[in-house]
């Protein structure tokens, strides 16, 4: 019995990238994608590649038949769009918005697999929904995360990432101009960025102690796809001591390589992969992490979540390998 899939907010990037995983899925179907302003259009009309789904056009309505509901939608608009659609009894929800992250509605779990895989597959069962986490918090809590479980943070963490412009969606702003992006760098929203909140949430969580401070520098990079994320922050111990951290943490999780070497952008990108990597330099831990901000940053963990909700292997249909050139 496959599992029967609707994609609401059908004709952005994340969508495209969901649609391309999920069609070559071994266990789903997918019975509606839903787009306001490509209502009776192919999707093979907006997203590139995907002629196996030549027959499957936009809808405004989701199917009856839905068991699990991507929500692609921009931020803001989750809550009108769940009141005008008839859910299914029993569908389960996954919003890649940033709308039901960080502490907001007690429906949805927020869905970092590396720290909440148990209750992910708990949560279907218990009614909870899922908040998908957002590019940035990805790839920063990733790189922090061992740190968090073992309660070892204990000063302030300095943070600095860049990511590619698909991270900004399919807007025509004119920072994602060709002319503006190529060989060009920008820093935004320094200490403010919407990201920051939902990281908090999750280090409160795992570490209630921590009263320190997170500063994070995010920046604008000219390339098109993924997010490379360095902090650091004060840590007692030994380059080894982090780096056995790092490795027995990571162990048991199939999307996350603890690497002894610095990672790169090209090892991830078109992957649901992060690889990571740490140091101690002067009593400080340094970490570097690498996604792709469509796959492992948005779609391909949505993926892996819907995956952990309905008890399949975490990663069915997710076995994607990085381009080379």
């Amino acid at each position: 019995m496959k599992i029967k899939v609707s994609i609401g907010g059908g004709s952005g990037f994340v969508a495209g990238e969901l649609l391309r995983v999920l069609a070559a899925h071994p266990d789903t179907l997918i019975v509606s994608v839903l787009s306001t302003t490509h209502e009776g259009k192919s999707v093979t009309e907006v997203h590139d590649g995907l002629e196996e789904l030549s027959g499957l056009k936009f809808a405004d309505k989701i199917s009856t038949d839905t068991d699990v509901l991507f929500l692609c939608l921009p931020h803001g608009e989750t809550d009108a769009f769940l009141r005008a659609q008839a859910i299914p009894a029993g569908c389960s929800i996954i919003d890649l918005s940033r709308d039901h992250r960080g502490a907001g509605d007690p429906r949805f779990l927020y869905g970092l697999p590396e720290a909440m895989r148990e209750r992910l597959r708990e949560a279907r069962a218990s009614g909870l929904h899922v908040a998908n986490p957002g590019c940035f918090a990805t790839a920063i809590q990733l790189g922090l995360l061992p740190l968090l479980v073992e309660g070892g943070i204990q000063g302030d963490i300095h943070t600095s990432a860049v990511t590619g412009s698909t991270g900004a969606g399919r807007a025509q702003l004119p920072t994602l101009h060709y002319s503006w992006r190529h060989d060009n760098i920008q820093v935004y929203s320094a200490f403010t960025h919407s990201h920051l909140d939902e990281i908090r949430t999750t280090m409160k969580g795992l570490q209630p102690e921590y009263t320190g401070h997170h500063f994070f520098i995010p920046y604008r990079g000219p390339f098109t796809r993924g997010i490379i994320a360095t902090s650091y922050t004060a840590f007692d111990g030994t380059p080894d001591d982090a780096r056995d951290l790092y490795a027995s943490t990571y162990a048991g999780h199939p999307f996350v390589m603890v690497s002894e070497q610095s990672p790169s952008l090209k090892q991830v990108v078109n992957t649901n992969r992060c690889i990571v990597s740490v140091d101690v330099i002067d009593g400080m831990c340094v970490t570097v992490s690498v996604i792709d901000n469509l796959l492992k940053g948005a779609a391909g963990q949505a993926v892996q979540n819907m995956n952990l909700l309905f008890g399949l292997d975490e990663r069915s249909g997710l076995q994607l390998k990085a381009s080379a050139f």
